[in-house]
């Protein structure tokens, strides 16, 4: 409630009162497709598809309740006190492990502990970007890395992918294009592994010819690989850091899909030179991680039950991923189109041209199911007909109840487009075979561009 000295005023004259005193960057600054529908999808009766979120109810409570017991004996003082920027060594020796568990071998003294994933993106930018720099990424892009690219000021540049992920002949096109213009990208941003919202795996060739590239150019690849241990069938392939031995490669790990989100625990490993200029930038975020967290996750590998744990996530969330699969099978339109990811935690689904996820996003939630519209995964208004289902975070009778009420607000616009057009709607898809090692990474991703094609902001 407002005091007589403060009455409430509109929320427009507020932003005029103020307007004079924002920086200049906060005109660029654009909020993140997920972090909108978190207010949303908090509410009880909504079913949410639209999260990165880890089941968090499988962790056993009396696990972590006997962690924290132990750390509260034996560590106390330590977890509740400040720690060092770069990290607790008993952290990164966690850290190290994770990261093994993918044949990457690292130096603890080559890794920053962070607070989550995202101050990884939120770092490197710091560090690399000013205002209209370069990032190359994928098309589409994780949502939440939009919002950091665009806080920096800088310019995206953003490459379809296709089943294998990113297309380097592509890079190499649009490397050389931006050099013909006296331009050269700061970083390469990917998710190699089960692509972030689109599901799909960069497969081997790729990755051995980006790492070359890199070195070649010498530019930076910042690798986000949050879901690599989460593989429910083929064969694992090598992270890029690996590839590289470590040069060029700024690679981001996180605790948040493997064990918890709300630990905000992450890390990077980078070049010294580059590590030591991120250490600088966090001492001004954030000084350090939390030390409690820290703590907590040493105590929990020291005890040897995170494996265990990540193999029943893994199967729990295969038979997730197949109950999506079947539902949008059973429920989306014969033109919908989507990914058959052999990991991760999301399907990226591709509707008739005509529709416009935004607008039935909005129609969803009146019936409260909630996704991610297919615009927040690109920077220049792509993705209108696309949109991020997530499968982890919700139970099986639930994906099928989000998917039938999505499929029923579908269903009525494709019968409302044949109306007012005179076209006939075609039938809902045919079952699709339950998932196998032997199926592709892709059914099919939004077309790319042709080439010369205008972008948005009037340079091709």
């Amino acid at each position: 409630m407002s005091s007589p000295r403060h009455p409430q005023r509109p929320a427009a004259h507020e932003l005029e009162r103020y307007a004079g005193l924002f920086a200049s960057r906060t005109r660029a600054m654009k909020s993140s497709a997920m972090r909108d529908l978190m207010a949303i999808t908090e509410r009880p009766e909504v079913i949410s598809l639209a999260g990165g979120l880890p089941d968090t109810s499988t962790f056993p409570a009396e696990s972590f309740a006997a962690i924290m017991a132990k750390v509260a004996v034996d560590n106390c003082a330590a977890a509740l006190q400040y720690g060092p920027t770069e990290g607790l060594l008993i952290a990164k020796d966690a850290i190290r492990r994770v990261m093994a568990a993918e044949g990457t071998e690292v130096d603890p003294e080559d890794i920053l502990v962070t607070t989550g994933g995202q101050q990884v993106i939120d770092l490197v930018c710091k560090t690399l970007i000013d205002p209209g720099d370069v990032i190359v990424a994928e098309a589409p892009t994780y949502p939440g890395a939009i919002p950091a690219f665009c806080s920096y000021q800088a310019d995206v540049v953003q490459i379809e992918m296709d089943a294998d992920g990113m297309p380097i002949d592509v890079l190499e096109e649009t490397l050389d294009s931006l050099e013909r213009e006296g331009r050269r990208p700061k970083f390469i941003y990917t998710i190699p592994n089960f692509q972030n919202p689109g599901g799909v795996t960069m497969s081997l060739p790729r990755r051995k010819r980006l790492v070359e590239v890199a070195a070649e150019r010498e530019i930076l690849v910042l690798e986000d690989n949050p879901y690599g241990l989460l593989r429910y069938e083929g064969e694992p392939l090598p992270t890029l850091m690996s590839l590289a031995g470590g040069e060029y490669i700024i690679y981001l790990g996180t605790f948040s899909k493997i064990l918890s989100a709300g630990l905000r625990l992450g890390w990077a490993v980078a070049p010294a030179p580059v590590l030591a200029k991120m250490n600088m930038g966090k001492q001004g975020a954030d000084l350090c991680s939390s030390s409690l967290t820290q703590h907590f996750v040493a105590q929990y590998f020291a005890e040897g039950r995170w494996e265990p744990y990540l193999q029943s996530l893994r199967q729990l969330y295969r038979g997730r991923r197949d109950t999506l699969l079947g539902a949008l099978a059973e429920h989306f339109p014969a033109e919908a189109t989507w990914t058959q990811p052999q990991g991760g935690l999301f399907v990226w689904a591709t509707l008739p041209e005509y529709l416009d996820t935004t607008d039935l996003l909005a129609r969803a939630l009146q019936r409260n199911v909630a996704f991610v519209p297919g615009r927040g995964a690109y920077l220049d208004g792509r993705g209108a007909a696309s949109m991020r289902l997530n499968f982890s975070g919700v139970s099986d009778a639930e994906i099928r109840e989000g998917v039938r009420r999505i499929g029923e607000v579908i269903g009525e616009q494709v019968e409302l487009f044949g109306t007012l057009t005179g076209s006939r709607p075609a039938a809902a898809a045919p079952a699709a075979p339950a998932p196998d090692a032997e199926l592709a990474d892709v059914l099919q991703l939004p077309r790319t561009p042709r080439p010369g094609a205008q972008r948005s902001d009037g340079r091709r």
